[in-house]
């Protein structure tokens, strides 16, 4: 009998966006092997070249983590639900002042937070550890547009926001931080107004500085809670091994098309982001937000929820989402959680943990590669904007395949290219000219990314005259063609 895989929302393409898919198999193992007979190009998302498991790819049956069960061999029943969990481009309480130390409310503190007060939870005392708490927003974005102003509402003392971006129209749908008399601003500046004129008395504390292991530790040393907005794996990383050197809660929540995450880490005898994610997914493999877009009310969703966590670890009141992970689907509006435990291996907070430092996060999410690195690509990989136009102009035989979404393509497209999507390249790769006599193929995307992805593929199999378009459609409107709309 057919066990039923839910599918999350960045690997659809590969499934024709079937969010269920109802597999065969007696085990988990060879449930995946079955998935992946059927969707070929998902292999690459779940199993690396060796055949293993990606270690950035968690697999649950039911509510439980297949690696605390019997990993592949944990068996199943037609009555079981496996979920397919990937990283997206996790109790005890936060330490905060003694009572004695507390500041006291004023009339006026009394007035605007009467409605916490009244409730028991929070009361006089919960709402004076908000008024002496320090919280730090790792992003103003899309998560900390909206964790930034529900803290700053709820009577957080002390607000960081660490951002070196500047607001951009693109930013509107979704940061409501920001209103359309702040593009060209810096984040942090934007964002700090908006927030005094949301709560006169808040400390706003602004970083406009780009977050690395240099300044990671001495800027969060003077924080009691991490609000983790990070848009990248690389910041991802550093923010978890940070928090968990200096003891810090680290209110997590992730974002992409229609589903969030969200847990919190880095609590005493809690997991990690490594526990959960041990390492990060090949660069490319996993679209950023501005490559496979966002609804832009989830990270409202998610981001107030991030918020939640932060002020009932600063009240120490309920239950957090230490040990959990929730999961969200805007499409089908519903919530799960899953169990994360802390792993008593993990390099990080683990019994006995090897990494005891800040690393080069770049280089370990393989953006900078090191030194000993494989050759670099091919000088023909890429070909530039300017240089395609010409051929163009010129007529000569080339070949323009565009592996963007269908709904992309209706934006704005490379006159007379033809549309692929990136996930059905593999069923559909008879329509391309390949063979002898073929033209020269350049490849395109939105900035180059998924565009480089077919290209290596396509390289390995031997089509050595296939090109990517360099900077891809956002460098063909700027510099070609600006009568294109960006997006």
């Amino acid at each position: 009998m057919p066990v039923k895989i839910l599918i999350p929302t960045p690997l659809r393409p590969y499934t024709g966006q079937q969010a269920v898919v109802e597999i065969d198999g007696k085990n988990v193992g060879e449930l995946l092997q079955n998935l992946t007979a059927q969707h070929a190009d998902l292999r690459a998302h779940l199993f690396s070249a060796d055949g293993k498991l990606r270690s950035f790819v968690n697999i649950y049956l039911n509510d439980e983590d297949i690696r605390y069960l019997r990993r592949e061999e944990t068996p199943v029943t037609p009555t079981d639900t496996l979920s397919i969990v990937p990283s997206v481009a996790g109790g005890t309480v936060a330490e905060t002042a003694r009572e004695v130390d507390l500041p006291e409310l004023t009339k006026d503190d009394i007035a605007r937070y009467s409605r916490h007060l009244i409730m028991p939870e929070v009361g006089m005392l919960g709402q004076r550890k908000l008024k002496a708490a320090r919280v730090l927003c790792v992003g103003a974005g899309g998560l900390g547009s909206p964790s930034a102003l529900y803290l700053a509402a709820a009577g957080v003392g002390t607000l960081g926001l660490v951002d070196f971006d500047v607001v951009d129209v693109s930013n509107l749908q979704r940061q409501v931080l920001f209103s359309t008399a702040d593009i060209g601003r810096p984040n942090v500046e934007a964002a700090r107004d908006r927030l005094r004129g949301l709560n006169p008395d808040l400390c706003v504390v602004i970083h406009d500085t780009p977050l690395k292991s240099s300044n990671a530790l001495q800027i969060f040393s003077d924080y009691d809670v991490i609000v983790d907005g990070a848009d990248n794996f690389p910041t991802r990383y550093l923010v978890n091994d940070a928090c968990v050197l200096l003891g810090k809660p680290n209110a997590y929540g992730s974002i992409f098309r229609f589903d969030g995450q969200a847990s919190v880490f880095a609590t005493k005898g809690g997991p990690c982001y490594r526990c959960l994610y041990p390492e990060p997914p090949p660069p490319g493999l996993v679209p950023s937000c501005a490559e496979g877009g966002v609804l832009g009310v989830l990270p409202g969703i998610i981001g107030t929820i991030q918020a939640t966590e932060a002020i009932k670890l600063i009240i120490g009141t309920g239950d957090t989402l230490v040990g959990r992970l929730l999961l969200f689907d805007a499409l089908k509006m519903t919530f799960r959680t899953l169990k994360l435990q802390r792993d008593p291996a993990c390099p990080m907070c683990g019994d006995h943990p090897t990494i005891t430092a800040l690393i080069d996060y770049e280089q370990f999410c393989g953006i900078t590669p090191p030194a000993q690195a494989a050759a670099p690509a091919p000088a023909d990989f890429e070909t530039t904007v300017e240089e395609l136009k010409a051929r163009l102009d010129r007529r000569d035989p080339v070949w323009v395949l565009d592996v963007r979404e269908p709904n992309e393509f209706d934006i704005c497209r490379i006159p007379g290219s033809t549309l692929i999507p990136l996930g059905a390249l593999a069923k559909r790769i008879g329509e391309v000219p390949l063979g002898p006599g073929a033209p020269d193929i350049v490849v395109c995307c939105k900035t180059g990314a998924r565009s480089a992805r077919a290209v290596s593929v396509r390289r390995d199999q031997g089509f050595t005259r296939v090109k990517n378009l360099k900077g891809g459609m956002m460098a063909w409107i700027d510099r070609i063609d600006p009568s294109q709309p960006r997006y």
